[in-house]
């Protein structure tokens, strides 16, 4: 397998949405309309620092997530990077693919400056949390949401 990590185009918009709903969570949240996304997509085109990146194979994207280089005041001004949105495709994890995501979103971080990489992960995924911890992160804080619609 040669996975390669790039910024993610218009068009894979489609395969990112598909990994987006693949999982238990993802399938009662997105939608087939295509249209948001692809809005979506250009909005975050237009903001330097909020990408989309695709892991791709042999012409195929296998996994996906989204970085968010955020400055701020706090840790002595410390710029930190927010990952959202991590899939896999699920007929290739257990590959690896994950921990190769990680190690790019970390390498994209520090190439940006950050001293920080953080996340939130839903608390039903108790798999994906080992899967965190063993790369070393720490559940360091609880994380809270208010939806705004």
């Amino acid at each position: 397998m040669s996975l390669r990590w790039r910024e993610a185009r218009r068009e894979d918009v489609p395969a990112v949405v598909s990994m987006l709903a693949d999982d238990v969570l993802g399938q009662g949240r997105e939608s087939a309309d295509l249209g948001p996304y692809l809005a979506a997509f250009d909005a975050m085109q237009a903001e330097a620092s909020n990408r989309l990146i695709v892991g791709e194979d042999d012409g195929r994207v296998l996994a996906t997530y989204q970085l968010t280089v955020i400055s701020g005041l706090s840790l002595t001004a410390a710029r930190r990077a927010q990952i959202e949105g991590v899939r896999v495709a699920s007929d290739r994890r257990g590959e690896g693919l994950g921990a190769a995501l990680m190690a790019d979103a970390e390498a994209r971080a520090r190439a940006a400056g950050c001293k920080l990489l953080q996340f939130t992960s839903n608390k039903t995924r108790d798999r994906a949390h080992a899967f965190y911890e063993r790369l070393g992160f720490t559940p360091s804080h609880i994380g809270f949401k208010r939806p705004l619609e």
